[in-house]
């Protein structure tokens, strides 16, 4: 009979036995907690930062990392309300913003690539642009009064399925495919693992990188437009402070900050366990100050776990 190696085991589904341990925890302590109302809640709720960790996991997996998400999904709401307020079609103004964000992680590819610049310290710049970007378009006034139509996609149900869970399941599945089955995707696991050895094979590391940071922040603009349809508002604050749990969500998930190692399956995951905590917390009417500390400390508990127990490199 083949020994089972526990440490394996648990390097491998330590996030899945974190989760089951919240849900059995808050079922028993709560009496509303399990039930398939508060189940698609919490889907419904961490639908935005799921989305956005879809596309944070392409650029961490290169050893890179992108703060500014949360500021392209608050320019892109910004954007987004404007133009169809000036007239625009609201497929139109959603296709104008998704090519802005595709600028966004253009510029964050051409710092921290060409010129050779930390990820971090690139992207938490453009994250400030971006923060007075919103603020100057908007003149710090949130904007609304466009189409009732628009609010269809984050408010609309499919059955009884809000839209915004499914446009988040379906990027997951899409990821899964091209990290597992894509060539693109085998060379971003392997620019995270090893460049050097990537390049001498012959892949054009630069083209990998930009499209990471691209995908990365057009998907963020997905997340940004379905947060601008679910309040119907565009607030120039909205998205930020999200880069923390994206972040917390993928490194969780198993996601190795030095790169080229964790699944997007395990991502989903990572996610999950941040809403069940926060929506168990609520329930148990813990107040939002230790929500925060309590978040924070899963925040470091997951960057020492990649650190001590897998040997990534913080």
């Amino acid at each position: 009979m083949k020994k089972v190696n526990l440490k394996n085991l648990f390097q491998k589904y330590a996030i899945y036995f974190v989760l089951v341990f919240e849900i059995i925890f808050f079922a028993f302590a709560s009496d509303v907690f399990f039930s398939l109302k508060n189940a698609l809640n919490v889907l419904r709720q961490i639908s935005i930062v799921g989305i956005m960790a879809v596309g944070m996991t392409f650029v961490i997996l290169t050893g890179g990392v992108d703060l500014s998400v949360g500021g392209v999904t608050a320019c892109v709401g910004v954007i987004c309300a404007k133009l169809m307020l000036a007239g625009a079609h609201p497929v139109i103004a959603i296709l104008a913003s998704l090519c802005f964000a595709a600028v966004v992680g253009l510029v964050n590819a051409f710092f921290s690539h060409e010129f050779k610049l930390n990820p971090m310290i690139v992207t938490l710049a453009t994250l400030q642009i971006l923060k007075g970007i919103s603020y100057i378009v908007t003149g710090a006034i949130p904007v609304y009064g466009f189409t009732e139509k628009f609010k269809v996609i984050g408010q609309g149900h499919i059955g009884p399925i809000p839209i915004p869970i499914i446009i988040m399941i379906v990027l997951y599945i899409l990821a899964y495919i091209v990290l597992t089955y894509t060539s693109f995707g085998q060379s971003i696991y392997g620019i995270g693992g090893n460049e050097e050895a990537v390049r001498l094979t012959g892949i054009n590391i630069r083209k990998q990188k930009y499209t990471a940071y691209m995908l990365c922040s057009v998907i963020t603009a997905i997340a940004g437009i379905v947060l601008l349809s679910r309040v119907n508002t565009a607030q120039p604050s909205a998205g930020f402070g999200y880069e923390m749990d994206v972040i917390t969500g993928a490194v969780l998930g198993g996601i190795s900050m030095s790169g080229g190692e964790g699944k997007i399956t395990g991502v989903f995951a990572g996610v999950l366990v941040m809403a069940v905590l926060s929506n168990g917390m609520m329930m148990c009417n813990v107040t939002e100050y230790w929500q925060w500390v309590a978040k924070g400390v899963v925040m470091l508990a997951a960057i020492t776990y990649d650190r001590i127990i897998k040997g990534g490199k913080v």
